[in-house]
């Protein structure tokens, strides 16, 4: 079984915000150099040895979690994008 890698993690998680017509970057700079939220975006966060896939919730920077069997491996990401991209793609 190949290593999954963050590239293709993030592919992944740039064709979902592709397809949801969701920001592609978690934070944008404005004109007075602060970081905002971009809410709707979905991305990686990872802590205790796991990743997981959520998706900002709201401009202060609050997350939704979207894979919610907890942080888990690269390989549980991996599928479970592959399957919420299907879902994605068979709904339109």
């Amino acid at each position: 079984m190949d290593r999954i890698t963050n590239k293709q993690l993030d592919y992944l998680v740039n064709r979902i915000n592709e397809l949801t017509g969701s920001p592609l970057a978690t934070y944008t700079k404005d004109s007075k150099g602060q970081y905002k939220a971009n809410p709707g975006n979905y991305h990686i966060n990872g802590a205790y040895g796991g990743i997981k896939l959520v998706q900002m919730s709201n401009k202060e920077g609050g997350i939704c979690n979207i894979s919610t069997n907890g942080f888990g491996t690269k390989r549980q990401l991996y599928d479970f994008c592959h399957a919420f991209l299907l879902g994605i793609e068979t709904t339109k």
